[in-house]
């Protein structure tokens, strides 16, 4: 084959290569990091001593106990008075955010909600995915009755259900975690097949994997990139400012491992092409100083009359 033929398919097949790294690490990261409930729930662990996520359990904890009260005391009806248990039911529930109950708690609802969503992408049926918040509820419940706050005992822990997903939601949803399950493992095979072949049939086999290792870092660099404007953007599409610090939060811890990839993918990529670079500088030292010097050129005589 030509040398120019080889080095033209060997570009071909490296920029190819490097064009699936950062789909392929994306891929990779949601099938084996976030389809996994044990590793889901490891890195949501962390999220349960965060203030700004405590707060916001704790409003939609206290608006459904409040909304659950109403509704019993209007079938009773009773006159309506959560005003005066509202600041009990608010102490209440932030005070149980600060404990080891609710880490407790955290972590069992968020593997029951990873459990009931992947349940639902893994199913036909067209339906909601929802939380029972009963758990939590109970705690609070059984807190104020301690501290003997009217109307405790009627506070309500076996219908507390918050909504996740919306049906339309998931099916949307089934349809991309399908292809995520298939690309997460064949498009990292595939960008290493094609980098290989680029490497094996280039003329230059140094300079091949030279720029192999710069487009694997420059894929980094653009998946660290996009990472950033997905989290500009998701907080962007929050309509309560007082919860995009809790947002923020979940979204962080949801990309760590896809941010830690990135940045392994920039660091490996500039070592290795800083290695090629510096075998390559070495290679020509030696062959300078192997080659014979010159002799160095006579100067012409005259000769003397």
């Amino acid at each position: 084959m030509p040398t120019r033929l080889r080095n033209a398919l060997s570009a071909a097949l490296i920029a190819l290569s490097c064009l699936l790294v950062p789909f392929g690490a994306l891929a990779a990261c949601v099938t084996y990091g976030l389809a996994d409930t044990g590793r889901y729930v490891t890195a949501m662990a962390p999220l349960a001593a965060d203030p700004a996520v405590q707060g916001a359990v704790a409003d939609s904890v206290e608006a459904g106990i409040l909304d659950e009260v109403d509704d019993r005391l209007a079938a009773s009806s009773a006159a309506p008075e959560t005003g005066g248990v509202r600041p009990f039911v608010d102490d209440a529930v932030r005070s149980f955010t600060r404990t080891d109950a609710f880490h407790t708690a955290w972590d069992a609802g968020n593997r029951a909600v990873h459990d009931a969503v992947l349940r639902a992408l893994r199913d036909d049926r067209e339906r909601a995915v929802t939380v029972d918040l009963a758990p939590i509820t109970a705690q609070v419940k059984r807190r104020l009755t301690d501290d003997h706050v009217r109307l405790a005992e009627q506070i309500p822990v076996e219908h507390t259900q918050v909504p996740v997903l919306p049906a339309d939601e998931v099916a949307r949803l089934r349809k991309g975690y399908d292809v995520l399950e298939v690309a997460g493992f064949w498009l990292p095979v595939s960008a290493a097949v094609l980098a290989a072949a680029g490497v094996a049939v280039a003329a230059c086999r140094r300079r091949a994997v030279t720029a192999t290792a710069l487009g694997t870092a420059l894929g980094g660099a653009l998946l660290a990139l996009a990472v950033a404007i997905g989290r500009r953007l998701t907080l962007a599409d929050i309509g309560e400012a007082a919860h995009r610090p809790a947002a923020g939060a979940i979204y962080d811890a949801l990309t760590q491992t896809l941010r830690t990839v990135s940045w392994l993918l920039v660091v490996l990529g500039l070592t290795v092409a800083l290695a090629c670079r510096l075998t390559e500088y070495l290679a020509r030292r030696r062959r300078a100083s192997a080659a014979p010097a010159a002799d160095p050129a006579q100067e012409p005589t005259r000769a003397r009359a």
